[in-house]
């Protein structure tokens, strides 16, 4: 059962008030009805101007930092949408009032879903991962986000990237990233594929099989190859052992085999599962590994790279580093010749993405007394259904595909963004726009009983596998994104990262 969470008032003046008292400022169009009471608001709060309303703008209503109007024009990407500053709060509440004014132009689709990109908190993250892991290279897992503004921040930053697929290469190396920045890390790779990453640079790839083996050498011979080994990824999420990993028991005739087709493994590599919540997997893993460099010395091999992969949760990071540090020590103490990297993916993006939803619609049972949350017979069981414009289908695909089960909290209530910390609650369902009866968001939250069609609802931590595997089932469209530098002094690191990388 989720805990309600409220955003409070973006200023002291009273939300509640008058429509026609601010008429004589308002179009002589302008309509009076439910949702325009948060476009009043802002217009008594001084987010925007009637005019702004007038004139139907459909870009970001403000690009603010401490609460004065700056100008966002210093990181300028050819192709890409203005990178604003402040806080994402202000620009999830700017973009609701974005909506409401492009409603009364007429615009199609007007009450859009949205999402709010924070880089800061990508920069943060960094930040984080150098203060607890500095001797291990971050080889960012772009199938997580390849949002375009955080390659760029990303690359700008030293971090290199593990890329899956041919597509996933050009996404990287269009942006300017040299290909040794590179890890090829699909252990199960098209012949084509294969023979592109050569073509376009990049040597160094994964394997678990023979098959692979004989692909590459035909293909690509010259490649810098990691053998991927089988760890044990019960406490993850998504179990990628399921998929990928040789089990130590045929890594020696694996190595034997690339030493008769005269190619160059380099290393080693392993993946406890995206979303481990077992930090002692990493060190279970490390072992292993070691066991995999010993059985390459027998056969010929001097490995130099040891790749820890993925699963670093945000929750328990500083707890894993600490395992994963003190296992490296313990089983790799001489490691002068050997570079270390990880694959790191949600750790980076999870929490620097929200989303806001708009109600589309509600059912009810017609006795039902919007103000008696009470009237509930099982608080388990949800009587009321809303429906907002973004399902499972598009950026809540990872609630399928990656286990999660994101909650709301309310944006915008009855018009206002005011939301009373003692306003009544009831047990509700929140479902997504398509036809489909598996389209279901929230089984059971708790939400506003006076909540109703037009309020706006906001989901965070939604970086990690959403926008990347939306897709437009029914013909929705995916969500845009509005991006932020952030404020203070991490804007400022963010945006001077983007601009000498651009440089």
């Amino acid at each position: 059962m989720s805990q309600l969470e409220v955003l409070a008032a973006l200023s002291p003046v009273a939300f509640e008030y008058d429509v026609n008292a601010c008429s004589s400022s308002l179009p002589a169009s302008f309509p009076r009805s439910h949702q325009e009471r948060i476009l009043a608001n802002a217009l008594i709060n001084g987010l925007i101007t009637a005019p702004h309303i007038a004139h139907g703008h459909d870009t970001p209503l403000a690009n603010t930092q401490d609460g004065e109007a700056q100008d966002d024009a210093d990181v300028t990407i050819p192709g890409l949408p203005p990178l604003l500053r402040g806080h994402p709060n202000i620009h999830l509440r700017n973009g609701v009032i974005n909506a409401l004014h492009l409603a009364i132009a007429g615009e199609s689709d007007a009450e859009k879903a949205f999402f709010v990109a924070d880089l800061s908190r990508v920069l943060q993250q960094h930040k984080r991962w150098m203060a607890n892991l500095p001797e291990i290279q971050p080889f960012y897992a772009i199938k997580c986000n390849p949002d375009p503004f955080v390659l760029r921040l990303l690359a700008g930053l030293g971090a290199g990237f593990d890329c899956a697929s041919m597509g996933e290469i050009s996404q990287v190396t269009n942006v300017g990233v040299d290909p040794s920045r590179i890890v090829f890390a699909n252990p199960c790779k098209a012949v084509s594929f294969i023979r592109n990453a050569a073509k376009a640079g990049v040597d160094m790839m994964t394997f678990d099989n023979t098959d692979e083996l004989y692909k590459i050498a035909r293909c690509h011979p010259s490649a810098k190859l990691v053998v991927r080994i089988l760890t044990d990824d019960s406490k993850s999420l998504c179990r990628l052992g399921l998929k990928f990993g040789a089990p130590l028991v045929t890594v020696p005739s694996l190595l034997g085999k690339a030493k008769e087709l005269g190619l160059d493994v380099v290393g080693v590599s392993f993946h406890v599962g995206s979303g481990c919540y077992d930090s002692l997997a990493f060190a279970d893993a490390v072992m292993r590994a070691r066991s995999a460099f010993d059985m390459g010395k027998e056969v010929g091999y001097d490995f130099t790279l040891l790749d820890v992969g993925g699963g670093f949760e945000d929750d328990t990071f500083e707890t894993t580093a600490s395992i994963l540090k003190n296992a490296i020590n313990e089983h790799f103490p001489d490691r002068a010749h050997i570079r270390i990297i990880a694959e790191p993916g949600r750790f980076y993006v999870s929490k620097a993405f929200s989303i806001a939803v708009n109600v589309i619609a509600r059912r009810a049972p017609p006795t039902l007394e919007e103000d008696s949350p009470e009237d509930d017979v099982d608080p388990e069981h949800p009587r009321v259904m809303y429906y907002i414009n973004d399902g499972v289908y598009g950026s809540f695909n990872c609630i399928l595909f990656d286990h999660q089960a994101p909650q709301p909290y309310v944006l915008s209530l009855n018009g206002s963004f005011h939301v009373p910390a003692s306003v009544p609650l009831r047990a509700s369902s929140v479902w997504g726009p398509t036809c489909d009866s598996i389209d279901c968001v929230c089984p059971v939250t708790q939400l506003p009983s006076s909540l109703q069609v037009g309020d706006w609802l906001a989901f965070d931590n939604m970086g990690a596998y959403t926008l990347c595997a939306a897709s437009q089932f029914n013909g929705f469209d995916v969500s845009k994104v509005i991006y932020t530098a952030g404020s203070g002094v991490s804007a400022v690191e963010v945006r001077d990262v983007l601009r000498a990388f651009e440089s």
